[in-house]
């Protein structure tokens, strides 16, 4: 082994980039130093550090010249080894653009995206993949006209669902453990932390994707399917998983590979250096020492939420994006039903609030303004579940929420009308944002809702659900038929009405879509330039030989 040299697994992939400063994230198939250099004389190293024979580095570079198109080699190192450059991985990427103060802004967003392969069947089956499309489009583009930033908003993989490839290796490796904790419920699901590395490098290792992580710095939230469906839809599934032999497994699985391959490149630079997980996890003398810690602190984040803090916040330019952990950090016990615990409330509201930034963008895996009729189901099913039409019709109503996947914002109605409320203040003030935006994935369904407050003024701030999802994960005929229903009048006046019936009076907000809804594997494009904000829908096709590419389906200017 020791006269191997160390390759890459799996990057080199760009996550923070600011004006003069950014963070590479690659995974190495053994110790090593992995070195950055720029085409503009800047370099930055660091050891790898292991968990589970897996072996990780966050590479800062720093002093960067700003708004300049920089190229970049990654360069692995051994002790025992000579210096060789992993010009396999670099060579589908390896060139990052650094913002400058005036800059427009384009943030490409969705989430959604099933780990598959591209063969001709299964392109078939699931369609064209929105992220290999924009890999493509990229790779055609000039550097000016790349997307500053990406945003996956949840789902980047499907723990209880993984390609056909990955359930084979599944069906294989329980074969060979004859592990009496994972029966034939979780036969073909993810359930540990070594196999959380398959799904990562089946989504991101793919050739078709290589070039674009490794260009467009990007940004990531978690969402149910990073654990499982459904994940802290109420209380009854919480206490009925929990019962579960393998779910402690499960979850020390997703949440330390979670912190590594998406949690970790979230942050800044300072962030890193602050982290006392990461620095402990960094100065751990073993890697038995490390994978303890991930471990402890991942049993921790699931049964206490405010131990860990996965949502976070990046300012570019003129624009505040919060990121929004909308499905970690819930408080479930019916009574006081909440999307965020009072500790992460309180964080919102802070990032919120503290900022002049023109232009305020909540990134939130679950849509936080759901197709109207959707919305009122959702609305009903809440009360009705905490007992409007009494106890009978509560259970009903519990059952419904878990079968019908209801547990939306709509469907945690206080952290709705807190949401209205700190828009309120938002606009309010005597210097209004020019736009407040929520950008969100999860339903399988894209659309843009204008939204309009009742109690305060809008005029100077416009409100705008953006919702792209998904990637590649398209929904079964079926329930495209509900959400066309979903904006149809009658539907929404009806489920409105129900939602009356149950107590509930109408929200301070209303809205509508003004375009969609749509259902194929896409991208959306939120555009930000001054005081300006434009969006830009595009939808995946396969093309000759089974190459992908974007075709424009929507652009519609949200500011006037």
């Amino acid at each position: 082994m020791s006269n191997e040299m160390p390759t890459l697994v799996l990057g080199p992939i760009l996550r923070y980039v600011d004006n003069t400063r950014a963070t590479i994230w690659v995974e190495t198939d053994r110790e090593c130093t992995v070195e950055v250099r720029t085409s503009t004389g800047q370099s930055g190293a660091e050891n790898t550090w292991s968990v589970h024979e897996h072996h990780f580095a966050i590479v800062q570079l720093v002093d960067l010249p700003s708004g300049t198109v920089v190229d970049y080699s990654v360069t692995l190192r051994s002790s025992a080894d000579p210096v060789v450059e992993a010009s396999p991985a670099v060579a589908a990427g390896g060139t990052l653009r650094t913002a400058a103060e005036d800059d427009a802004l384009t943030v490409a967003f969705g989430s959604c995206r099933r780990g598959d392969t591209y063969d001709e069947d299964r392109l078939k089956a699931i369609g064209a993949d929105g992220l290999a499309g924009l890999a493509a489009r990229v790779k055609d583009q000039d550097a000016e006209q790349w997307p500053q930033l990406l945003l996956l908003l949840g789902d980047q993989v499907y723990a209880d669902d993984p390609s056909p490839e990955i359930k084979e290796r599944l069906r294989e490796r329980r074969e060979t453990q004859k592990d009496p904790e994972l029966g034939e419920e979780v036969l073909e699901e993810i359930c540990d932390f070594e196999e959380y590395t398959w799904l990562y490098r089946e989504s991101w290792g793919a050739e078709q994707v290589t070039g674009l992580m490794a260009t467009i710095p990007s940004c990531m939230i978690l969402d149910d399917h990073d654990l499982r469906d459904d994940w802290n839809s109420s209380l009854d599934w919480r206490k009925d998983i929990e019962q579960k032999p393998w779910w402690h497994r499960r979850v020390v699985g997703a949440f330390s590979s979670y912190w590594i391959y998406q949690h970790l490149g979230n942050l800044s630079p300072d962030e890193l250096q602050n982290d006392e997980l990461y620095l402990a996890v960094r100065g751990a003398a073993t890697a038995e020492d490390r994978e303890k810690l991930l471990s402890d602190f991942s049993l921790r984040a699931d049964s206490e939420p405010t131990s860990a803090r996965w949502s976070y916040v990046r300012d570019l330019g003129n624009t505040r994006i919060i990121m929004i952990d909308s499905r970690c950090s819930r408080d479930l016990t019916p009574e006081r039903r909440a999307m965020l615990d009072e500790a992460e409330w309180k964080w919102l509201r802070e990032q919120a609030l503290g900022t002049d930034a023109r232009h305020i963008v909540f990134g939130t895996s679950l849509p936080y303004l759901m197709l109207p009729a959707l919305h009122h189901l959702e609305q009903w099913n809440e009360a009705v579940a905490q007992g409007a039409w009494g106890k009978r019709w509560g259970k009903v109503g519990e059952k419904l929420r878990l079968a019908l996947d209801l547990e939306h914002w709509a469907a945690f109605g206080k952290s709705f009308e807190d949401m209205v409320g700190l828009v309120e203040e938002i606009v309010d003030r005597p210097n209004p944002p020019a736009s407040a935006l929520w950008l969100s994935g999860d339903v399988h369904c894209s659309y843009v809702a204008e939204a309009e407050l009742t109690r305060t003024s809008t005029d100077s701030t416009v409100l705008y659900q953006l919702t792209m999802s998904p990637f590649r994960n398209p929904l079964d005929l079926p329930i495209r038929v509900v959400n066309r229903l979903a904006i149809r009048k009658p539907m929404v006046r009806f489920l409105r009405f129900l939602a009356h019936r149950a107590g509930l009076e109408d929200h301070p907000i209303t809205w509508q879509a003004e375009a969609g809804p749509w259902f194929d594997n896409g991208v959306m494009s939120l555009r930000l330039e001054g005081d300006t904000a434009s969006v830009r829908v595009d939808h995946a096709q396969t093309g000759p030989g089974g190459s992908q590419k974007l075709v424009q389906t929507h652009q519609m200017q949200l500011t006037t």
